[in-house]
């Protein structure tokens, strides 16, 4: 398996989010990645490789243009509002709720930023887009090497990406790196691709910017969102809009949900994927439903993610992966290399 992993990540680096009414300290850090690194160096899955350059137009095959010229200048502009700002995390603090428009961007770069932002708890720094833009070439780059003949490849970056829609961010998400690198499969000659999400939390920015496609099948098991976050989208009734009606499943479980049932789910989710008769798989890797995660709920323990690699790999699929989320942090290296592992074990 080729990993391909983010040298910038380092440069988003927050101080603060909004959890529950209170400044905290990021979930999201960097030692997410440098321990799935540091157990990669004990366990090696793979050859570990920088990503290539990605052009703009892989970014806006996704992204709206106006929304991403926003995030590449979003520091700048949040400098210039108050250059005492530069000492601080941007975090929005004003929204366009129901009955307001959303189709006019304002001039002021606050609004801007509540415009596009889904959440106050994904706070964006000097780095954020560097950061972000290098790991979305790690998914482009990691969907070419599957699309070049390689069976398997992970983009290991952060902050991770299936939060992110079409010209918003939130959930730490800001890039989406699935729907790059689905996108990046079809463009290299899959006919159809499965994406089959497996974090806690529901993707909610794979499955809005897929909704209305044939060619790309969305498959998400993940906390219910009648209690669990985003909240606002994951429903079992979401089934997908115009042409791309049937071809999202979303399969929403209770927090507390036991090993034994997610896996009986899990197996629900790849017979639709069978179904689907994919040729490629992308698998957001989020190992957030570890019982020791501290903003999750399910009850996965470490052996449980080499099973989990090694029923991945039962499908036969070229597949890439692209690490989402985790927040035991020092159990995150462990448990994504077991499903890398298992995956590569079980691969022939």
């Amino acid at each position: 398996m080729r990993i391909i992993h983010n040298p910038d990540h380092r440069l988003h680096t927050a101080q603060h989010e909004m959890y529950r009414g209170r400044l905290v300290p990021c979930h999201e850090t960097p030692d997410r990645l440098d321990h799935v690194l540091a157990a990669l160096q004990q366990r090696p899955v793979g050859p570990l490789c920088t990503p290539e350059e990605v052009p703009d137009a892989a970014l806006a095959a996704i992204h709206s243009p106006a929304y991403l010229a926003f995030l590449a200048g979003a520091w700048d502009a949040w400098v210039a509002l108050d250059p005492a700002n530069a000492a601080f995390d941007i975090l929005p603090s004003v929204w366009p709720g129901r009955g307001f428009r959303h189709d006019v961007v304002p001039r002021n770069f606050a609004a801007q930023l509540g415009l596009y932002a889904f959440d106050a708890g994904s706070p964006m720094v000097a780095g954020t887009w560097a950061a972000v833009r290098a790991g979305a070439a790690c998914a482009v780059t990691a969907a070419r090497a599957v699309t070049g003949g390689e069976r398997s490849a992970m983009a290991l970056t952060r902050p991770p990406g299936h939060h992110a829609g079409p010209d918003f961010f939130g959930g730490y998400c800001f890039l989406n790196n699935a729907a790059l690198a689905a996108q990046t499969l079809r463009d290299g000659g899959a006919a159809r691709v499965a994406v089959l999400d497996v974090d806690y939390h529901h993707g909610n920015g794979t499955q809005t910017i897929f909704e209305q496609r044939a060619d790309v099948l969305t498959v998400s098991l993940h906390g219910d969102p009648m209690t669990e976050y985003p909240f606002f989208l994951g429903h079992a009734d979401e089934r997908g809009q115009g042409a791309g009606q049937g071809f999202n499943l979303n399969l929403p479980l209770p927090r507390g949900t036991s090993a034994d049932t997610w896996f009986a789910t899990l197996d629900h989710a790849l017979q639709a994927v069978e179904r689907f008769r994919p040729d490629a798989l992308v698998v957001p890797l989020g190992v957030d439903t570890f019982e020791g995660d501290p903003i999750s709920g399910f009850h996965l323990r470490s052996s449980d993610y080499l099973r989990l690699g090694e029923r991945l790999a039962r499908l036969g699929l070229p597949t890439v992966f692209t690490m989402e989320g985790g927040y035991a942090v020092a159990d995150v290296g462990i448990n994504v290399v077991n499903v890398l592992q298992g995956f590569e074990e079980r691969t022939p």
